[in-house]
């Protein structure tokens, strides 16, 4: 069974929406490290609306030698919309068939990578109280951001998780990596 995973940005105090408002200082070769590991495993990316929207308009034209960028124009996106329809016009994306945690079963049961969900908070949110997000990177950084969207919120249920690695960088940017317990999702 193909794996599930999600990588965010965080700051101190919980932010994920926006980082390149605040990462700026605190990206290091570690941080590039990290996240080349974890792409090259990936073969599958899965987008939110809004998030293909911005990346469909920024990464087809970015250098080719950015190396985010040499690997998400040609991987395979599945994107989930209730809004976009017909053909996408990103290379290799195409719109989600069934509903997202439908979806992801199917599509976990195929052959290939892992499969990572990219650009959206609510991708991420959705898998992980639906108990298929396999593993969630929280790269957090040593800012307090102040404002902006969070990953959980005061509603959200109580969610088990245990941690599968942690690595922090020169700059103090904390990646930890984190599983859901067995059983726990969405108590």
């Amino acid at each position: 069974m193909r794996r599930v995973t999600a990588g965010l940005f965080s700051s101190v105090d919980g932010v994920v929406e926006s980082p390149h408002l605040w990462q700026l200082d605190s990206f290091d070769a570690e941080l590039g490290a990290g996240m080349g590991a974890m792409i090259s495993r990936v073969d599958t990316v899965l987008l939110g609306r809004h998030g293909y929207e911005e990346w469909a308009e920024y990464w087809p034209a970015a250098e080719a030698a950015d190396p985010f960028g040499s690997f998400i124009n040609p991987v395979e996106k599945f994107v989930a919309s209730r809004t976009l329809s017909g053909q996408l016009g990103w290379t290799n994306a195409s719109l989600m068939d069934q509903p997202l945690e439908d979806f992801v079963r199917a599509l976990r049961q195929t052959e290939g990578g892992e499969i990572a969900v990219c650009a959206s908070i609510s991708l991420v949110r959705q898998l992980l109280f639906a108990g298929l997000l396999d593993s969630l990177m929280l790269m957090t950084h040593p800012v307090v951001a102040g404002a902006g969207r969070h990953l959980f919120g005061p509603s959200d249920p109580v969610t088990r998780l245990e941690l599968q690695d942690v690595t922090t960088t020169s700059r103090g940017n904390v990646l930890a990596s984190y599983g859901l317990r067995p059983g726990t999702a969405g108590e």
